[in-house]
């Protein structure tokens, strides 16, 4: 039997049939419209259901396909098009934005210096969780269970409050997540050649990427103890606001959490804002600290986490995430006003879009042509043609789900039509430091700028064997460092 000619209606009839076998249960007309998550499909059901479809159509089908059309009718659908529709939006260039200063302190590297150093060394500072990290959250209860692997800074509590101006009172009553952004701003600042002083009445931006709110579990959990500073010392909006506050500075002031990429959401967020002339400076920054067990036994019981303590993306023995804790700035201002101001140029930004997967295959599964049409708004917006870019650092989280969905959409968009000796090249941090969640994506954007200031690009760890589910035709993993190849005479 051949599918090659069945209609949407014929293909619908023969998935209610072939899941109804699947799932050991009915499904009828009434699930037609269900995403196929809440029917029961697991990822596993997944790739048998796409391997009949191929079977049965004589056609290679994308893995991915039943995430890109998550319920029976947008399967059936989907299984009936002869071609895709065109994503690509197009959107007025716009003022490009320079990176004039950075800084970082992540596990392992406590300076921007330090991070490339890491890099370029292929390290992999993953270990045990300090000691007493987590009793205060929980105590009394049984850690004995709990995955212990992550990729953890040293001291986090250290804080020179009178510094900032703020007493040490108030200072112990602050998230270490508040302290440790105030420290790298001033450190990124310094590295762009800007005074803090110097911003004093400003309108400078401040965006900050954050997605953990744990301290105030501690803090307020003993009505006893909670004073005035409580509510500020926890507050995720203070993350943004307190460094507006103590700089003095009357630009935007916004803390982003839009989970792993609140950082990078915050740096589209800047990009506008500069281009609009909300500000004329933004200083742009991620945090993420790993203060209680809790995040980490929600995804040990949801099976998200590595095996063996190591992200490996785009692997085939990639099995999971591995959590980290780090902060990242970077200071961005309009490209031409870098130039008329003698500023370093260490990066330019030419372009961003952001989007949301929408209704997937579950509210935690990603969205290959979400993915895809996200990539072709951006490059648009840039006014730069996907073929000439060298290299993505990728979101990579190293998982079974997550990796080959986003090398499909990046093969689709930037991968496609390349000559053999000039594949996209892609790796991911992640393979370094875990995923830094709120913290993730400026990371991430900072060894881009690094990379691109060396004219190297540094290994991606942990790849060994190219995941089978992966179809990396026009994609290379950069699995060694090398230097950067520079298609079009442009690093990008």
């Amino acid at each position: 039997m051949t599918a090659e000619r069945w209609d949407q209606r014929r293909w619908q009839q023969w998935l209610l049939n072939r899941l109804t076998v699947l799932l050991g249960r009915p499904v009828t007309d009434r699930d037609v419209d269900r995403p196929l998550s809440d029917c029961g499909l697991s990822s596993r059901d997944a790739v048998t259901l796409v391997a009949d479809i191929t079977r049965l159509s004589g056609k290679e089908v994308p893995s991915t396909l039943v995430w890109a059309a998550p319920t029976i009718t947008a399967l059936s659908r989907a299984l009936v098009e002869t071609t895709e529709a065109d994503d690509h939006v197009p959107v007025a260039a716009t003022e490009p934005i320079a990176v004039v200063g950075l800084a970082c302190r992540l596990p392992g590297a406590p300076s921007a210096s330090a991070f490339w150093s890491l890099l370029r060394d292929g390290e992999c500072p993953v270990a045990t969780v300090p000691p007493d990290r987590w009793e205060s959250f929980a105590a009394g209860q049984d850690l004995s269970r709990l995955p212990r692997h992550g990729a953890f800074l040293g001291d986090v509590a250290g804080f020179d409050a009178a510094f900032f101006g703020i007493s040490a009172r108030e200072a112990d009553e602050m998230d270490p997540q508040q302290r440790l952004l105030l420290e790298v701003t001033w450190e990124a600042l310094a590295n762009a050649g800007m005074p803090a002083s110097s911003l004093h009445g400003s309108d400078c931006g401040v965006f900050v990427g954050l997605s953990a709110v744990e301290y105030g579990h501690l803090t307020m959990a003993d009505l006893s103890t909670v004073d005035a500073w409580s509510a500020t010392g926890v507050s995720a909006s203070l993350a943004a606001n307190r460094l507006s506050y103590v700089l003095g500075t009357h630009g935007p002031s916004v803390t982003v959490d839009t989970a792993c990429s609140s950082s990078l959401v915050a740096v589209h967020q800047a990009t506008r804002a500069l281009q609009a002339g909300d500000c004329s400076t933004a200083v742009v920054g991620g945090v993420n600290l790993l203060l209680s067990p809790g995040i980490t036994a929600v995804f040990d019981a949801a099976g998200a986490l590595s095996s063996d303590g190591r992200c490996k993306p785009f692997d085939a023995a990639a099995d999971g995430i591995v959590r980290g804790e780090g902060c990242g700035v970077v200071v961005l201002r309009r490209l031409g006003d870098a130039r008329r101001a003698g500023d370093r140029i260490l990066a330019v930004l030419r372009g961003s879009a952001v989007n949301s997967d929408g209704r997937s295959n579950g509210i935690m599964a990603p969205n290959p042509r979400a993915q895809a049409a996200l990539l072709r708004r951006a490059y648009a917006n840039a006014d730069l043609s996907p073929g000439t870019v060298d290299y993505v650092e990728a979101h990579g989280t190293g998982t079974p789900l997550g990796d080959p969905i986003e090398a499909d959409a990046l093969r689709a968009v930037l991968g496609a039509n390349r000559d053999a000796e000039r594949p996209l090249l892609i790796g991911s941090v992640k393979s370094n430091l875990g995923h830094l969640e709120g913290a993730a994506g400026i990371t991430g954007l900072i060894k881009v700028v690094l990379a691109l200031r060396h004219g190297q690009l540094p290994p991606s760890l942990h790849f060994t064997q190219p995941n089978p589910r992966i179809d990396f035709t026009g994609l290379r993993v950069v699995d060694a460092p090398r230097s950067w190849p520079r298609y079009g005479g442009v690093a990008r």
